[in-house]
């Protein structure tokens, strides 16, 4: 693997791996502060996020040894509208700044597993900031988010408040593989 492409890859990996962990803290505090359903919402998203780090650490299989990652990271513990905030911010700075970047590199540079599991990560991460909109309205309304329940695709990362799809938008997987919360 090009080392460009191989780094960009290590730093993605870095970044869903924190993103991963920081959803479950924050899944607690939503149920704290009186939001199950949000808090559903961050913990499929951090499994999402593990999904993504997973993708990433297979396209690297040939990479071996110790590596410097450098990753950003959204930090705090505040309230849930602000949580909310934080993740919107993340996830948006993903599918916007992010992975544009490095599917671009990793294109160039012929890298098709690179590509692929970045453009997974790129379309559920836009899916993720969507969610966390709706979450944050509802939350700074005083209210939990309203779902049917949430459910996750387990191999793209794409999350539902519905379950109402045959198959998975983004990797045409069965419903059936959905993981409800």
């Amino acid at each position: 693997m090009n080392d460009m492409t191989a780094s960009n890859l290590r730093s993605a990996f870095g970044g869903e791996s924190q993103a991963h962990m920081r959803y479950r803290i924050w899944a607690e505090k939503a149920n704290k502060d009186g939001f199950p359903t949000v808090g559903r919402l961050f913990m499929a998203t951090s499994d999402a996020e593990e999904v993504h780090a997973t993708l990433h650490f297979k396209a690297l299989k040939d990479q071996v040894g110790d590596f410097s990652v450098t990753s950003g990271a959204v930090f705090g513990y505040k309230t849930t509208s602000e949580n909310l905030e934080g993740a919107i911010a993340g996830e948006t700075f993903e599918y916007t700044q992010m992975y544009p970047a490095y599917i671009a590199v990793a294109e160039m540079q012929g890298e098709k597993e690179a590509v692929s599991a970045m453009k997974y990560a790129i379309e559920a991460e836009k899916i993720h900031a969507q969610l966390f909109t709706k979450a944050k309205e509802a939350v700074d309304s005083g209210k939990d988010l309203e779902a049917k329940g949430v459910y996750l695709c387990p191999i793209c990362g794409y999350i539902s408040l519905t379950g109402d799809e045959e198959n998975c938008p983004l990797c045409n997987a069965k419903r059936e593989l959905f993981k409800e919360y």
